[in-house]
Formats: C-alpha cells, structure tokens, sequence
C-alpha cells in the first residue's frame, strides 16, 4: 500500500505568514488540490467561480475545520505541535497499521494509494465542541481527514480517530454510498468504524459520541433512535446521531435524542453483533448494512 502524508503544518506556516486575503488560496493549493479526487466526488470546486460561492474553502467550513482566514498568529502554537516529523511518521503508522488489518485477514483492497493529512479543527464548531475538539472524514476511498483543537487530550485520541476514518475508507471500497443511505445503514457504518478504533486502540480511546453514554442512559435511548432507523437526509441523520443540544445548534430538528444517542446505539449494536456472530471486525466492515441489522435485532429489545 502507498500511504502518504498532506503535511498540513507547512500550509498552515505559510497561510501564517501570509495577508489573510492570500490565505484561502493558500489553503486551497496546498492542501486541497491533493484530495481534488475527494472533492470532485462530492461536486465541490477547489474555488468556486464566483467570490464567496460554495468550494473547498466553505464545505471544509462546514465539516468543523478552522477557516484559513483565520489562520493567524494566535493559531502558531497549535500549528507547532503538529509539526514535527515524528509526529506525522505516527500518523503514517496508524493508517498503514488500519490497512494492514485488512490484508491479515486476506481481504485485498480495491484502493492500493492513500493520503490522508491531519486539519485544525474551528473550535467553535457545534459538531466539534460535541466531539470534544477533533474528528474526521474517511469517507472517500483513498483520502483520510482528521481535524483537531490540538492539545493533549486530543491529540492521545488522534490514532483511534484516524483508524475509525480508515475503516470507512475500506467500508465504502466494498458498500456503496448512496445519499438516500438511512439511519440504520448509518448506525451500522458508523458502529463498524468506533468498534475497529476500540479494538486497535482499546476502549480508553473510545470517542466520547460512545463513552458518554451510560448503560442506562443507552436503555433510555434505544426506543428513541430505533423508531428513526428509516430516517433519511442529512437533518434528520444528524438529529438522531449527534442528539439534540447540537441538532439545534445546526438549525435540524430535535427529536428528544440525547447527546450523541445514534452513535452510541450503533456501536453497542454492532459490538453485539461482533460478539454473537464471532464476526472479526475487518470481515464485518464489508457486510451489507442490512445483514448486521437483520442479525443484531435483539439489540433493541
């Protein structure tokens, strides 16, 4: 596999040093047009044709990653601590170690190229307050996002997140993306993605979209998140995976969920599964969404 690191710390010097009107140039041309792949997927120029149109500067906005005009002196500090070499040869291990957990079980991966790069995160985000100060997009074979408010706690986090965005990269190699996928089909990728981190990682590194729900508070939840499993739409995902507080924040609507409820319930439902089937987790990560639902339906009893 040819895995290699968008060092974003040298971009992020640059945007620095430069009038903030040079920045998003900055940011587009030296960290975006990598993943021009990636974005080309989702339909969103590297730089829209008109000022302020929607591109890679905007969708970024919107995923939680800081703005490149506000890329100033105030951020040099963060920007220090992802720049040295050891720790982008760290990130690099924990991609190739995620893949390599593929290959042992004899499955051979489509995608043989990887890059991935590690982002600062807004945080004033609501998604990236909810997690904590980091987070990721692995959603497109062949390009992995992290994104962080880098500090201690997030950056002992950081390879649990990017193995948790590997396992989507494999996932959606085999499982299609469709954008009418449903709450349930989201459960289960989502759960595949949190149960490999854990079990790589262990489950200290849980994201907090897990660790924070109880074993009561899950009860309580799961006739909430089970009577959504159809929902479909990026509001209505997004109510029911991240919970209330953050639904509103977002301007979707609220369904009575608690923080985080959806991923929670979909990583205990795929962990049950893991555990009655004896599935390995690599193997799991390419089953149809259906079949790990159809199997796990005790879980919500």
């Amino acid at each position: 596999m040819d895995v290699r690191p968008v060092r974003s710390d040298q971009a992020y010097r640059a945007m620095i040093a430069a009038p903030p009107e040079k920045r998003p140039d900055l940011y587009r041309h030296e960290l975006m047009a990598p993943f021009k792949e990636k974005w080309d997927c989702y339909r969103v120029p590297l730089k829209a044709a008109q000022p302020g149109g929607y591109d890679v500067v905007m969708a970024s906005e919107m995923l939680g990653i800081l703005p490149p005009m506000r890329v100033d002196g105030s951020w040099a500090e963060a920007v220090s601590l992802i720049g040295d070499d050891a720790f982008w040869d760290a990130c690099q291990r924990t991609v190739e170690r995620s893949l390599a957990r593929f290959a042992a079980r004899g499955i051979e991966l489509p995608r043989k190229d990887y890059r991935f790069t590690v982002l600062l995160a807004n945080p004033e985000n609501p998604v990236v307050r909810a997690s904590e100060g980091y987070g990721g997009d692995g959603g497109i074979p062949g390009s992995i996002f992290a994104w962080l408010v880098p500090g201690g706690r997030t950056m002992r986090r950081l390879p649990a997140a990017l193995a948790h965005e590997t396992n989507h990269n494999v996932r959606f190699q085999f499982v299609r993306w469709r954008n009418d996928i449903t709450l349930g089909e989201m459960l289960v990728s989502e759960g595949l993605a949190e149960n490999f981190a854990v079990e790589l990682f262990g489950e200290e590194l849980a994201g907090p979209w897990v660790a924070r729900t109880t074993p009561d508070l899950l009860e309580q939840v799961k006739p909430l998140v089970h009577a959504g499993l159809d929902a479909q739409g990026l509001a209505e995902l997004s109510a029911y995976l991240y919970g209330d507080e953050t639904a509103a924040l977002m301007g979707y609507p609220v369904h009575g969920v608690p923080y985080c409820a959806g991923y929670a319930c979909g990583y205990h439902l795929v962990r049950r599964f893991l555990e009655e089937s004896g599935t390995d987790i690599a193997d799991a990560t390419l089953l149809p969404a259906a079949d790990i639902l159809d199997a796990a339906q005790a879980f919500w009893d």
